[in-house]
This record gives C-alpha cells, sequence and structure tokens, in this order.
C-alpha cells in the first residue's frame, strides 16, 4: 500500500504580486488567476502548503474557498414602476447588468434581441458559446467557471435561478406569462431595454468563493454597471476573508452598483448575510397578489399556501399520517418523514402532515396529495411535486378534528388561485434579519423589495422542485426568496442609472433608500431589522432632491474606524494606506440611515456626521424634521440647509441623547430633509446589545 493520501482544501491567496511563486505541486493544482482587479490565487492546497505560503512575504492573506448558496408580473406595478412610464430609452439601452448566478436559458422569449442595436461600444467582455450557448443583442456576453467541485460546461442555465432573476431585472415585456395558468399576465423586467451580461458561478453544488472572485475580475473588465448577487454564505463574515466583499469593494471601485440578496435565514435576529456598507443589501417583501391553494375537507373549505399546479382532485379518504406507518414512530410518520409512509395505507389518499416537508415522503408512498400544518409565519408558497397545500396549526386543529371523529373522512386538493392582498407589503418571514452582527453602526439590510411569488422566466430543463418523478416543465414560474428580490433592487438601480448616467453607486444606493415607501412597523415586528430604509420607489428615486455620497476614501476611513488593521485594509481595497486618527466613528460614514448599539439601562449621547448633495432643484432650502420618541432626544445642527447650485454639497451632525429601558430592543424613526417637492428621509435606530 501506498502512503496515506494528504486532503487537500481549495483556498483562497491574495498576494501584493502579479506572478506570485507558486511551488510545481501547488501550480499543478491552480483553479483560478486573478490579475485585473486585485492579485492573488485560488488552488488545492494541503494544510502545510497553505501554512507555508501564508508566511512567505507580500502574501496577504490565505483563507478557505467556501461554497456560497442561491437565495431563491405584479411586482413592477405594485412598487410604482407602472407602464407606460418615463423612460430614457437610449441611455436605459447603454446599461449593462451583470448577472452572477446559475446561467440563464438565452433562447428565452424574455431575452429576444428583436429591436435592440449593437452592444454599447463600453462593453469589453466575451461569450463563451460551449453547449450550443448562443448570445444577441439582448444577452451580449456569456462566462462560466469551472471551481473546485463545481462541474460546469456552459453558461446555460440547467437550474431555473438565474434566468429567473434575470428576467426580473432586465426582462423583455411578455404576453400571457403564466405559471399552469396561475397568475397569467405580462411579465417583464425594470429595464427591458437594458443589455444583460451572464456569469455563471452557481450550479446545484452552490456557488464556489473562487468562482466568485474571478467573476467579479471579468465584470470589471467587461464593463458592466450593476451587478446582481441573488447568493450568499449563511451567515455574515469579515470583510477581510469574505470573497463577496472584497470583490464588491473593487467593483464598488470601478463605479459599478452591486445588489445582493440579505439571504433566507429568517425571521431569527442577526441573520442577515450581506452586510458590507458598500453593498446594496436587499430584504424581502410580499406584493398585494397572494397565490393560495383551498383544500376541501368534508363540507367544509380551508385555504391554504402553496403553489399548486395540478387539476383539483377527486374527492378522496382523508388520514393522519400518523397512523400509516408501521416502521415508524407516530412522530416521524405524521411529519410525512421519507420512507416512514406505508404504501398499502396511503396509496390514493390525502395525508394529514404535521409539520411542512418537500413532498418526497408522500409522493414515494403513493399518497393522492398532503395537507400540513405550520405553526410559524404561513407566508410563502412552495412548489411540491403533488397536490399540496400549508394550513396554519388553528385551522390544522379543525381538519385533526375531522379526521378522528368522522367515520369516513374525505378531502380534496384545489388548484392555486391568485388573490388580492390588503396587507402588502410585509417582509416575509423568511427574509434574514438584522442587526449587522459585523459593523454595528450600520444598518442592513438597506431596503426591501418584492421577492415572494414573483413570476419570471424559466429553464425549460429545470426541474421545479428536484424531484424526478416531476415532469413538469415551464418556461415561466413562481418563486421565493430574497433572491428574487435582489434582482427587484438591480433594475431599479438600472432604471435611475439611465438618467443619470455620471451617479456614483452611492449615489443611486442613496436615491432609492431615501425615497423608499415607508412599511408599517406595525405590520412588521422587527421594524427597520427587517426593512431596512423601506420598499423601493424607482420612479420617485430618479428624482430624490438629495443624495447622501461616498467613495472609495470614506470606506477606507470607515474600515479604519471600524479598527481594521492596515494589511487587512489592503487585501479588501487594494490601498497600501496607513489609518490616521480621527475623532469619529464607524458611524460616520456618510451613510443614508443611522444606526446606534447602546447599552439596556444607560445614557448615552452620540453624534453622527453626514453630508448630502444636491441634485435636485439648484437654488432649494431644505428643513430636518425628526418625530420625536420617549426616551430619545434627537437634534440635527443646522437643522436647515440652503443650496445655490447642483451638486453643492452641505454638512450637518446628528446628536442622538437617551436612555433605552429594559423592555425596549429597537427603537426608531427618521430624519426627513425637505424642501416642499422632495422628502429625504433617512431611519434612525436604536438598539440594545439584547436586539
Amino acid at each position: 500500500m501506498g502512503p496515506p493520501s494528504i486532503p487537500e482544501t481549495s483556498l483562497l491567496i491574495v498576494s501584493l504580486y502579479f506572478n506570485f511563486p507558486l511551488t510545481s505541486s501547488a501550480e499543478d493544482r491552480l483553479v483560478e488567476s486573478y490579475k485585473r482587479s486585485f492579485n492573488g490565487f485560488a488552488a488545492s492546497l494541503t494544510e502545510e502548503e497553505q501554512q507555508k505560503i501564508a508566511r512567505m512575504e507580500g502574501v496577504l492573506s490565505v483563507f478557505p474557498s467556501k461554497t456560497y448558496q442561491l437565495h431563491t408580473t405584479r411586482s413592477w406595478d405594485f412598487v410604482g414602476l407602472i407602464e407606460p412610464v418615463k423612460r430614457e430609452i437610449e441611455k436605459e439601452s447603454d446599461v449593462i447588468i451583470g448577472m452572477l448566478d446559475s446561467g440563464i436559458w438565452p433562447e428565452s422569449e424574455s431575452f429576444s434581441d428583436e429591436g435592440f442595436g449593437p452592444p454599447p461600444r463600453k462593453w469589453k467582455g466575451i461569450c463563451q458559446t460551449d453547449g450550443n450557448f448562443t448570445c444577441n443583442n439582448k444577452v451580449i456576453g456569456a462566462r462560466y467557471y469551472k471551481g473546485r467541485g463545481v462541474d460546469m460546461t456552459s453558461a446555460r442555465d440547467t437550474d431555473g435561478h438565474g434566468t429567473h432573476t434575470a428576467s426580473t431585472a432586465a426582462g423583455r415585456r411578455v404576453k400571457g406569462a403564466n405559471f399552469f395558468g396561475i397568475a397569467q399576465g405580462y411579465a417583464r423586467g425594470a429595464v427591458p431595454s437594458a443589455r444583460i451580461a451572464v456569469y455563471k458561478i452557481c450550479d446545484v453544488n452552490g456557488c464556489s468563493g473562487s468562482s466568485i472572485l474571478a467573476s467579479f475580475d471579468d465584470a470589471i473588465a467587461d464593463g458592466v454597471d450593476i451587478l446582481s448577487m441573488s447568493l450568499g454564505f449563511n451567515s455574515s463574515e469579515n470583510y477581510s476573508s469574505d470573497p463577496l466583499a472584497i470583490g464588491s469593494f473593487h467593483a464598488m471601485l470601478r463605479g459599478i452598483l452591486i445588489s445582493q440578496a440579505a439571504g433566507n435565514s429568517g425571521p431569527d435576529a442577526g441573520t442577515i448575510s450581506s452586510v458590507a456598507p458598500w453593498i446594496f443589501s436587499v430584504a424581502a417583501s410580499s406584493i398585494d397578489r397572494q397565490i393560495v391553494t383551498d383544500a376541501i375537507v368534508g363540507d367544509k373549505v380551508f385555504r391554504g399556501r402553496s403553489v399548486n399546479t395540478f387539476g383539483s382532485t377527486k374527492s378522496v379518504p382523508l388520514i393522519l399520517a400518523a397512523n400509516a406507518s408501521t416502521t415508524c414512530n407516530s412522530i416521524d410518520a405524521g411529519a410525512c418523514l421519507v420512507d416512514c409512509l406505508d404504501r398499502k395505507l396511503v396509496k390514493g389518499k390525502i395525508i394529514f402532515c404535521e409539520d411542512t416537508n418537500g413532498g418526497e415522503g408522500a409522493l414515494s408512498s403513493g399518497a393522492q396529495g398532503q395537507i400540513m400544518r405550520f405553526e410559524g409565519e404561513n407566508d410563502d408558497s412552495p412548489i411540491f411535486p403533488l397536490p399540496s397545500t400549508i394550513v396554519d396549526m388553528a385551522k390544522g386543529d379543525i381538519i385533526k378534528s375531522y379526521i378522528t371523529s368522522t367515520k369516513n373522512p374525505q378531502a380534496k386538493i384545489l388548484k392555486s388561485i391568485a388573490i388580492h392582498d390588503r396587507t402588502a407589503p410585509i417582509v416575509v418571514s423568511f427574509s434574514s434579519r438584522g442587526p449587522n452582527l459585523i459593523s454595528s453602526n450600520i444598518l442592513k439590510p438597506d431596503i426591501t423589495a418584492p421577492g415572494e411569488a414573483i413570476i419570471a422566466a424559466y429553464s425549460p430543463v429545470a426541474s421545479l422542485t428536484d424531484f424526478k418523478q416531476d415532469k413538469r416543465s415551464a418556461k415561466y414560474a413562481i418563486l421565493s426568496g430574497t433572491s428574487m428580490s435582489c434582482p427587484h433592487v438591480s433594475g431599479a438601480a438600472a432604471y435611475v442609472k439611465a438618467f443619470h448616467p455620471d451617479w456614483s453607486p452611492a449615489a443611486i444606493k442613496s436615491a432609492l433608500m431615501t425615497t423608499a415607501f415607508p412599511i408599517n412597523p406595525r405590520k412588521n415586528v422587527d421594524k427597520e431589522f427587517a426593512y431596512g430604509a423601506g420598499q423601493i420607489n424607482p420612479v420617485k428615486a430618479v428624482n430624490p432632491g438629495l443624495v447622501y455620497d461616498a467613495n472609495k476614501d470614506d470606506y477606507i476611513q470607515f474600515l479604519c474606524n471600524e479598527g481594521y488593521t492596515t494589511e487587512e485594509i489592503r487585501l479588501i481595497s487594494g490601498a497600501n494606506i496607513q489609518c490616521r486618527k480621527t475623532n469619529g466613528t464607524a458611524g460616520d460614514l456618510n451613510y443614508p440611515s443611522i444606526q446606534l448599539l447602546v447599552h439596556k439601562n444607560m445614557t448615552f449621547s452620540h453624534r453622527f456626521s453626514r453630508s448630502v448633495t444636491n441634485v435636485g432643484t439648484p437654488v432649494s432650502t431644505y428643513k430636518a424634521a425628526v418625530k420625536q420618541l420617549h426616551g430619545l432626544q434627537i437634534a440635527v445642527s443646522p437643522s436647515v440647509l440652503s443650496f445655490k447650485s447642483v451638486n453643492e454639497k452641505h454638512s450637518f451632525v446628528v446628536t442622538v441623547t437617551g436612555k433605552v429601558l429594559s423592555d425596549s430592543k429597537v427603537i426608531s424613526t427618521s430624519l426627513v430633509w425637505s424642501d416642499g417637492v422632495h422628502s429625504v428621509r433617512s431611519p434612525i435606530v436604536v438598539y440594545s446589545s439584547t436586539a
């Protein structure tokens, strides 16, 4: 026998040098090389090799290449982008949105280039045509990446996720789009005339960190204007070890706005993974169309949640799954776990499950359908491989009582329908929440956008449920997730950029945040930790009046104030700087929101420095207004700002003083600058250390 194999790990090494000296063994295992926007490489190395390289002069950092996860249109009307809407068509056609995702299905009607001229002159990218893939004047570029553990042969989307997000942001207007007859109407993106560049970095196994950095390197050189990332890690990370934070910083330096899904780990506090202030972090909220599925149980109708494309089942026997097993205990059987249900007892019947599940147990046992009850917020409509609906606990108790008290209980599950939802927008429970666990003075998420039951283009070869028995194919599908809300913000940013091509990413982000539609905190107990500044309002963001702008120096000073070392800052930004001592804090970053972490039952007083740039009426006067809250005193100085020209800047200081009582976790209000025409609103959030 030979010697035992040495385990290898795919690592990201960031170096000061373009031509870093690799050992011959390491060179053979090179995964990616980054030479344009940042210097470094990804390679498969043993622990001994990684330690040796980490000690070499010029190496800033060595860290594992982690696997990131994809986070999965009435919606545009709901946020005010109602056709016909004012557009800068020629400038919109020059905007390029880069999609970092699972690829695209270029033949979809949503990506037709009929009537399009050639790509913008600034475009420097390529189209990798492997796998019979073809670009056009709408989808102008495509790349795919073979990161460690990722076996890709084409930029073509076989998952459906990337096609859905791309069409949400910039898809053409398509008549008659529907999902097996559900939610029929027009499908369109925010900017139908914009161009799309595809960077396929994800497959069914996730998204390689090395591929993420490589895609940033390419996208920056290609000339994109917006980067949309409906993906992320399961938790927030230090900026110097997060490929998304590092890559997006370099993209921001080139004038590229980066939007990222907040994550789908809600509703627990501190679950948001997108926390860097130079990234636009997007939560997911509902729209005024809800997809529901009714179950007729006996002679009563119970409304539940799912996207059920199957025709109405006939009335069949309804049984408790807990009583349908000869191999599992009643708890596991009641949860409808795989291999627990007895096919002889279940086949042809509808089963009642004590919890939600993916449907594998019911499907494999031959059930006609399943009714599940759910203890949490029943605010999402998933797709299942068989007729299914999810009801709340109260309805579940009634159904369960009916089954146990009736000699021959019967039920049938109807096809889903779309209904009007007057309660929207509400942040969906799966959407990850703040506070920001990395930078306590930066409010995250930044904003919310539609992310529940969104219909958009889909890959016809992609599975809808990942079950082999599910043979359905769809050109348009209804999906939910912060993955769906992120491209709404990407599209909204592109819409604003078409009117203001010279605005910085921070200015566009500010415009969208300060004009956001306020969300009712009584419907969202987590307040700004759920929705940030509010719901996007793209049309209003075109004319925000004032913007909070920021540049490279501002973000570097922020990193200094956060306590990052010179080496860490160089790793993130590429800048070789020495932090200068100031009286400022990380909270002084010129951000469109204000957040303060305090200790309970202790008085506090904190000053936040801000500046605004006039992008509205040349001669104008803005007055500050803040709704004062019990326990807080908020002062703005000066409280009046007078401008004489466009692009003129003025600075001010917000002082927050008070005491947070033991029963208060989050206190929030807002600062509004108004000239009688524009209302520039910024959230102010004070929270305790146990929030």
